[in-house]
């Protein structure tokens, strides 16, 4: 059996009747002044807006049919508006944005535009990408009316709370970035420069999953608050759930954002603390070297009146001399403990635990 042609390349109406026991589909634009005049319908028209030359027909349809004010209709075509909501004497409208999966990790944390409006037997969606959250509550719909016989409002629900549990995969790979960094940064044994770069990658897209869940969580604040008639009061502790899961995802952006800022106080230990070895290393090098710079230097002297210079075992007594300046200033160092202390340590962890 072929699959059915879609009527519409461009949307996707899907229509409840009062006490139904289906969705029907398969409508045109034209069906849909006498479907929406019937208040005892819950239509939902998905617009997927990829094509330019369909942009004057959506257009139409959102302007001549549904009656949204020409600015909201403008902010549909515009893909870089930050989340809101506004409301209007029939309708909400409302911008969200969706993780974008297929390019979404967390060096580059991605977002896409979703619009909708709800009315009082309608949601209508615009969208210029696919988004999953749509999809999946589209599958619904199709195999259980329940979330369209609650009515318009209860149907947007579940597109947001898809919309929203979207963003959990992307969080959870924040934390084992997060922690993996950890451990590279105190493991590292160059200078860190490419830890570095993925530090400042990941704090990026931190700062950008906080700023989006911020003000979507405010946009969801006001719609489960019961600020907007639009929203009945039995449908507001569901609204209120979907506020709850952005603002744990909120939250985490915060400490995900105190994490990576303290990798770069770690990093920066780090990196001085190797430098330091450094610095050390060279430093006893030098003072080990000194005293028998001095030594050779003296005896290198080019006067003739030098009494051990004609002694016959003068260069074995000089050489002999300057192995026992060496080993006696290595032997003072560790005593102080400025070398070989981490081998110590570790002899003494494995005594322990023997």
């Amino acid at each position: 059996m072929t699959a059915k042609e879609p009527v519409n390349k461009f949307m996707d109406i899907f229509v409840y009747r009062k006490n139904a026991g289906r969705v029907e589909e398969d409508f045109t634009a034209d069906d849909l002044p006498a479907l929406l005049a019937d208040e005892s319908n819950v239509v939902w028209v998905d617009f997927l807006n990829k094509i330019e030359d369909d942009s004057t027909q959506v257009k139409e349809i959102l302007l001549n049919i549904f009656k949204f004010h020409p600015l909201t209709v403008e902010d549909c075509f515009e893909t870089r508006n930050q989340p809101k909501v506004e409301a209007f004497p029939d309708y909400l409208y409302l911008i969200v944005h969706g993780v974008k999966p297929e390019v979404t990790h967390t060096a580059n944390f991605v977002t896409k535009e979703l619009d909708c409006f709800l009315g009082k037997n309608f949601v209508v969606t615009f969208r210029v990408e696919a988004f999953q959250s749509i999809k999946i509550v589209k599958q619904e719909i199709r195999n259980n009316t329940f979330a369209c016989k609650r009515g318009a409002a209860y149907l947007l629900h579940q597109i947001l709370d898809q919309l929203v549990d979207l963003y959990m995969p992307v969080v959870d790979d924040f934390y084992e970035t997060i922690n993996s960094l950890e451990d590279r940064v105190f493991r590292m044994k160059n200078d860190g420069n490419a830890i570095l770069e993925e530090i400042m990658a990941l704090r990026r897209s931190v700062s950008r999953l906080k700023r989006i869940s911020a003000r979507q969580l405010d946009v969801l604040y006001r719609t489960s608050h019961g600020e907007f008639p639009h929203i009945p009061a039995s449908i507001l502790p569901f609204y209120r759930d979907v506020h709850d899961h952005l603002l744990r995802i909120s939250d985490l952006s915060e400490n995900f954002r105190d994490l990576v800022n303290s990798l770069f106080d770690i990093h920066f230990s780090v990196t001085t603390n190797k430098t330091n070895d450094i610095i050390k290393f060279l430093t006893i090098f030098s003072a080990i070297w000194l005293p028998l710079s001095f030594i050779a230097g003296v005896y290198g002297m080019n006067f003739e009146n030098i009494p051990e210079l004609k002694t016959q075992n003068g260069y074995y007594f000089t050489l002999g001399l300057m192995v026992v300046v060496a080993i006696s200033l290595l032997f003072y160092f560790w005593r102080k403990g400025w070398i070989l202390v981490a081998d110590n340590k570790s002899k003494e962890k494995t005594d322990e635990q023997q």
